[in-house]
């Protein structure tokens, strides 16, 4: 090889060295180019994201605090709100402290009003053609009829509260009335229903026949009707959760009602009475299947009383009764629906006149014995009525059925126009009033 091949060969050696080397060198610059890229956009990406995040986190902090100071429940909204400076956030806090100073607290336990019901009636053409059908027209509402009372109810400023939101016990076991506290027009109200046992003589007569769990865990009601099964809102419970979905300001702190229940029939719809139909294995799970209910009852606002085992008559009957009904009680219907503290009487028959209950009373001796500290009667001569001491506190109920309408209509006693204008609530047409 020549030296001017050996001096062309090095040259073209050196050129393809350094045109390689460039290569490389750009290689990289558009790597690291493309990499700054890549991560600027990520950077960018993330912030959006964390933005979404925080608008998303906002939000439902807000839907959260507004849905509890809907319910005037403003110190849980506002500690909802607490540890963020967003100025959205602040000034809700703001509101709600100021909503919250301006509260009226209901201190007197004579100033709380209580309505009840019984069975609301599905098909009055039905029930009111049966024997009972008189006693249905006396005692019993129809659904139309409880809706309209319910709307006009809480068009008056009237919210659902339950005895829990009133009154607890002390660390001596002495109760202590606290009352709660609303805006200014607000009333609390009471709202119970009677018997909600869905008794074995209603059955075929117009009446749902129990209350169930759906697919959505809602509690319904199960009807039959023209050989058919329907499930629905068919009484008082689903109806007030319907409407406290869309008026949650009818509630507070998600109060709903009392259900007042007694065993013989076994509860809620489901024949669970071990004394009624024996220890069976149906007896059995159909105390399961009640219980299953009643826990869904109660983490959605409801609560329990006892109206006795047997709907017994606490003014006539003799103490023996009353223990033996208070055992059986405690032993059948207790399982499913938890201790409770409320008695409800059955006929509104209270084991006293309007005098304080005093140890001398056996019965009431016996049943503060037994853990009842809040005494329900009946008593529509007034709108509202409660006795409080450290150791009970006993509440007058007005009865919301076919009686009351009528004595309202005859001028006899307007108590429930103090509620609702019974004139555009009654079902003349069902009821064959002229």
């Amino acid at each position: 090889m020549s030296t001017g091949q050996k001096a062309f060969l090095s040259v073209l050696a050196m050129i393809v060295v350094l045109a390689t080397g460039a290569s490389i060198f750009l290689g990289l610059n558009r790597r690291e180019a493309w990499n700054a890229s890549e991560q600027s956009t990520k950077t960018t990406t993330e912030a959006t994201q964390q933005k979404n995040h925080d608008a998303s986190d906002t939000n439902r902090r807000l839907q959260e605090a507004n849905h509890l100071a809907s319910q005037y429940d403003f110190q849980a909204a506002i500690a909802k709100l607490q540890g963020d400076e967003n100025p959205q956030l602040k000034n809700k806090r703001q509101n709600y402290e100021n909503q919250q100073k301006e509260l009226v607290q209901w201190e007197d336990p004579a100033a709380y009003s209580h309505l009840f019901v019984h069975s609301l009636i599905v098909d009055p053409a039905i029930a009111f053609r049966t024997s009972q059908g008189q006693g249905y027209k006396d005692y019993m509402v129809t659904i139309p009829e409880f809706e309209k009372a319910i709307e006009q109810t809480y068009q008056r400023g009237y919210v659902l509260v339950n005895y829990a939101d009133l009154l607890h016990k002390n660390e001596q076991g002495q109760l202590e009335f606290t009352g709660v506290s609303l805006p200014e027009g607000k009333k609390p109200l009471i709202l119970s229903q009677d018997d909600v046992n869905y008794y074995e003589y209603m059955e075929n007569s117009g009446f749902a026949e129990k209350l169930m769990i759906d697919r959505k865990q809602q509690i319904k009601n199960r009807y039959q009707s023209n050989g058919g099964e329907q499930v629905g809102d068919y009484d008082m419970v689903p109806i007030i959760d319907r409407f406290v979905a869309q008026h949650p300001d009818f509630s507070y702190r998600g109060s709903k009602g009392i259900l007042a229940v007694t065993g013989y029939n076994g509860v809620l719809g489901y024949r669970s009475s071990v004394s009624s139909y024996g220890d069976t294995q149906k007896t059995k799970q159909a105390m399961a299947e009640a219980k299953r209910v009643a826990d869904r009852l109660k983490e959605t606002g409801w609560t329990f009383a006892s109206h006795s085992w047997g709907h017994i008559d606490f003014a006539k009957s003799p103490l023996s009764d009353i223990q033996q009904d208070t055992q059986r009680f405690k032993n059948e219907v207790e399982p499913i629906i938890g201790k409770t503290n409320v008695l409800i009487y059955p006929f509104g028959a209270d084991i006293s006149d309007a005098a304080n209950y005093t140890a001398a009373n056996a019965k009431y001796s016996f049943l503060k014995g037994q853990g009842y500290d809040i005494f329900a009667n009946v008593d529509a001569s007034k709108p509202a009525w409660g006795q409080f001491t450290p150791a009970y506190y006993r509440n007058a109920r007005i009865n919301v059925d076919g009686l009351r309408f009528d004595s309202d209509v005859k001028g006899e006693n307007n108590v429930l126009e103090n509620f609702f204008q019974v004139d555009q609530v009654v079902d003349r047409q069902a009821r064959a009033m002229p």
